[in-house]
C-alpha cells in the first residue's frame, strides 16, 4: 500500500466527506504550554465542559475560559499535583478529579477531597473514573472503588470480590447498564448493575508480544484505558496493540497488520461511533475500516495526516501546524474541535473552512457547546 505526499487542494475533497460519520480532518493545531499560563508542559489529561477545557498536569489542575488559563493546586484544595484523569458529572455538573493522592469534587468553587482516610477509597493513587447513573467509579492502585452519592455510601472491589486477579486498575467507563475496568496486566472487567455481577476477559492466548490468533478475543491483558461509543462497542487501549468488541465478536488491531500506528496504545476515546486512539507515536481515529493519522515531523515541525480508506491506497497531506508532540495521552471534544494531551503541551486541534462546517471562534477562546460527558485520562 503506497503513500505519497499530495498537496493539500487535492486531497481536502477526500477528507470532506469525514464531518459527519467518519473522522474529521483536523489540519489546523494551536499548542498551549507553560509560556502561556499552564502549570506545567507535561499533560496527562484533558477534559471539555460547557464552560471550560480542563487540563490534568504532574504540577496542578488548570482551567481555560475566556481565553485565559487558571491553575488549581493542593493550596486551593485539590488532593495532589498530579492530576491523572477528569470527568464531569452529567447530571450535576460537578467535576471529579483523580490525583496521585486521592479524589476530588470541584462544585460551586470548592474542592472536596476523598481519600482512604476520609472514605471508602480503595487507594489514594487514583487513576481513571467515570460517572454514571449518580455513581463514582475510581480505578486505583488498590482495586477499584464506588460511590453513591446521593446516599455517601462505598464499595471497595478488588481480588477478594471480583476476577480481578491483579487490582492494578488504570481506567474505568459506563457503557448503558455497564461499567468496565481496565486492570493493568489483569484484562477488562465488566460490571452489569442490573445483576450486580462481574465477568473478565483476557487474553486468550496469554502471549505477551504477538497475538497468536486472531480476533479471537482481547489482544493483551496489559489494559491502559477503556471506552464504549455510540454502538455500544467496547474499545480497549493496550500496550500491545488495540481491541474493540461489540458483545458478540472481537476485533483486534495491531502495527503490522493495520494502520495502527503504534501497538503503545495509551489512550481510547470515542466520539459517535469512531474512536479515537492516543499512542507513543501519534494520534491515530477509526471507524474499524478508515483510518486518519495525525503526526508530528520532528524535523520540520509540521503535521502529516494520513488518510487510509478501507480500500485503496493511502494520502498523506503535509499541514503547517502539528502536534506539539507525538506522545498522547488524552483526548477531548469540545463543538467541533479536538484537544490532545501530550508531552510537551496541550494542542487544539480545528478544521479548516474548506473542510468544516462551523462559525469562526475568536483566537483564543474555544467553542464551547452541550458536552455531557468530560472524559480523561
Amino acid at each position: 500500500m503506497g503513500k505519497a505526499i499530495i498537496r493539500a487542494a487535492t486531497i481536502l475533497g477526500a477528507f470532506a466527506c469525514a464531518a459527519s460519520a467518519m473522522p474529521p480532518h483536523f489540519d489546523t493545531w494551536r499548542t498551549f504550554g507553560k509560556a502561556d499560563g499552564l502549570p506545567s508542559d507535561k499533560i496527562l489529561c484533558v477534559a471539555a465542559t460547557d464552560s471550560a477545557i480542563w487540563v490534568g498536569t504532574d504540577k496542578g489542575l488548570a482551567r481555560y475560559a475566556g481565553g485565559k488559563w487558571r491553575t488549581f493546586t493542593p493550596k486551593d484544595g485539590l488532593a495532589h499535583l498530579a492530576v491523572m484523569a477528569i470527568y464531569e458529572d452529567p447530571d450535576t455538573g460537578d467535576l471529579w478529579i483523580a490525583t496521585m493522592g486521592g479524589l476530588s469534587r470541584y462544585s460551586a468553587g470548592r474542592f472536596d477531597t476523598f481519600n482512604q482516610l476520609n472514605s471508602g477509597l480503595a487507594n489514594d493513587v487514583v487513576y481513571g473514573l467515570t460517572v454514571r447513573h449518580g455513581e463514582v467509579w475510581a480505578a486505583t492502585a488498590a482495586g477499584a472503588s464506588r460511590y453513591e452519592i446521593a446516599d455517601k455510601r462505598w464499595t471497595i472491589y478488588n481480588e477478594t470480590n471480583t476476577p480481578m486477579h491483579e487490582i492494578w486498575c488504570y481506567s474505568a467507563a459506563a457503557c448503558d447498564d455497564k461499567i468496565y475496568l481496565a486492570v493493568w496486566g489483569g484484562g477488562l472487567l465488566e460490571y452489569t448493575r442490573a445483576r450486580d455481577r462481574w465477568r473478565d476477559y483476557n487474553d486468550p492466548d496469554g502471549e505477551m508480544e504477538i497475538d497468536l490468533f486472531r480476533n479471537d478475543g482481547l489482544v493483551h491483558d496489559v489494559v491502559a484505558s477503556v471506552d464504549c461509543d455510540d454502538a455500544q462497542r467496547v474499545w480497549i487501549a493496550t500496550y500491545f496493540g488495540l481491541s474493540s468488541y461489540d458483545g458478540r465478536k472481537w476485533h483486534n488491531f495491531m502495527d503490522h497488520d493495520s494502520p495502527l500506528v503504534s501497538n503503545f496504545v495509551n489512550y481510547v476515546r470515542t466520539s459517535g461511533t469512531n474512536c479515537w486512539i492516543g499512542t507513543d507515536r501519534g494520534l491515530n481515529a477509526t471507524d474499524r475500516k478508515n483510518w486518519w493519522t495525525f503526526q508530528r515531523d520532528d524535523k520540520t515541525g509540521r503535521g502529516l495526516v494520513t488518510y487510509t480508506p478501507d480500500s485503496g491506497a493511502a494520502e498523506r497531506v503535509e499541514t503547517p501546524t502539528a502536534l506539539p508532540h507525538n506522545y498522547v495521552l488524552g483526548i477531548a471534544f469540545s463543538g467541533d474541535d479536538i484537544w490532545v494531551a501530550t508531552e510537551k503541551g496541550v494542542a487544539r486541534g480545528t478544521i479548516s473552512g474548506a473542510t468544516a462546517r462551523r462559525a469562526p471562534i475568536g483566537a483564543d477562546e474555544p467553542r464551547l457547546t452541550k458536552n455531557t460527558e468530560a472524559k480523561g485520562r
